[in-house]
């Protein structure tokens, strides 16, 4: 019995990677249960499982009497002596009990705890160790698609892949490998839910660091990653290293590099794009290879009219704005495309709107040189300011300044209304 008890623990240890000590004590406490279940009251009771031999000792501590009264925790003197031969009244001796005295109910309450408890440490176990792993990839096999839902064997524990965490034109059977990025970990009364993805942008950047070397290394950097999933991908990579290529190590010679995490992603286009700390330098990569002619930029709103060639207008767009919209996501910057026509029209019109500052009654020629030399020219200019920014200027002090504005955005919504 004892070798079947400790081939048990074992076993328990060996497929639930749980702690030894951990299950002993998980036993003794569901024994502890049992006997509470018999006898009520556990306080004599003392329970040990010997992790090398398997023995399990239960005993109960009781005090030598002339009469019993309480059987559970009281022993009669000519009993005790069959037990210890010179113990005397008063004294306490230690009865073992047996594990027929606890009765089938008993029993099958300390079996019943035991695995409950195991079962909870193994899955705080799994919690903890993929939250750990949270931004890492891992390989699984499709256990079974339930309403969309790809439900993935890693070996230890499941994990799901929502619908919008996949690529949209992947399809998969039960058994296929699969490969993800761990999202999330999170505790249910079912057990640790891992959540993976495919769609996710860091997905692409966990496979270039286990695909190139040097982002390992840390010598290439991962700037930014912008995705649509399936479609097509954007990357900006920088080099710590003047004599590595970051674009060129992210390749890999004649491709390979690259080529074999856009197979891992179903074909998905990826483009490389070398990172820049200047906005407009940064902004004219991402859109390539359309050519870029001129950039205005807006810091006030994080914004950038971007124009190019008229015969590049359609190719820095990309197909259903796509090329436009990573670089914006890319970049972190509002992007607005024009060709060169539409550009200059724009200006025209612009310029055929402006009202300057010396139309606005209450503004002379010394305040409209002040403003003016602050960059102030046109009526528009002044709506835009804040009180702060024209009591900066010499002689317009707070209520001058909050007339100023609300005078110049009366005219304009005169103006617009008239139109």
């Amino acid at each position: 019995m004892n070798y079947e008890i400790l081939e048990a623990l074992s076993q328990i240890t060996k497929n639930k990677n749980i702690d030894i000590d951990f299950v002993i004590k998980t036993l003794e406490a569901s024994l502890m249960s049992a006997a509470k279940k018999k006898f009520g009251d556990t306080e004599n009771i003392r329970i040990n499982v010997d992790p090398n031999s398997g023995e399990i000792k239960i005993v109960a501590v009781k005090k030598v009497v002339e009469e019993v009264t309480n059987p559970n925790t009281e022993i009669q003197l000519s009993e005790a002596r069959e037990i210890e031969p010179k113990v005397q009244v008063g004294d306490e001796v230690e009865v073992l009990v047996g594990f027929n005295e606890f009765g089938r109910n008993a029993i099958s309450i300390a079996k019943q705890s035991l695995i409950q408890k195991v079962r909870e440490a193994e899955r705080e176990k799994i919690f903890e160790e993929y939250k750990d792993k949270i931004e890492t990839v891992v390989t699984g096999a499709v256990q079974q698609i339930e309403r969309g839902h790809l439900i993935v064997n890693l070996g230890r524990a499941e994990a799901i892949i929502p619908p919008k965490e996949q690529i949209p034109k992947e399809r998969y059977r039960q058994g296929d490998r699969i490969r993800a990025l761990i999202l999330d970990a999170q505790k249910t009364a079912k057990g640790p839910q891992i959540i993976l993805s495919r769609a996710h942008p860091n997905f692409v950047k966990r496979l270039f660091e286990l695909e190139v070397p040097e982002i390992y290394e840390k010598i290439i950097e991962i700037k930014a990653v912008a995705r649509e999933p399936g479609e097509r991908c954007k990357i900006a990579v920088s080099s710590i290293d003047d004599r590595v290529d970051p674009v060129g190590a992210c390749v890999g010679v004649k491709g390979t590099r690259v080529q074999s995490i856009v197979r891992e992603l179903s074909g998905e286009r990826i483009d490389i794009v070398p990172y820049s700390s200047n906005p407009e330098t940064f902004a004219t990569r991402a859109l390539a290879p359309a050519k870029v002619v001129q950039i205005d930029t807006y810091h006030d709103d994080n914004s950038m009219t971007i124009v190019v060639e008229d015969d590049r207008l359609s190719l820095a767009i990309g197909k259903a704005g796509q090329n436009a919209r990573l670089a914006a996501k890319l970049t972190g910057w509002k992007i607005n495309i024009l060709s060169e026509t539409e550009y200059r029209e724009q200006k025209r019109l612009e310029e055929q709107l402006k009202v300057y500052v010396s139309e606005l009654s209450g503004v002379g020629k010394k305040l409209k040189e002040r403003l003016t030399a602050n960059g102030i020219e046109t009526i528009q200019d002044l709506a835009k300011c804040s009180i702060e920014d024209l009591t900066k200027i010499e002689g317009v002090g707070g209520k001058r300044a909050a007339s100023l504005i609300e005078k110049a955005k009366d005219y304009l919504s005169v103006s617009k209304a008239e139109e």
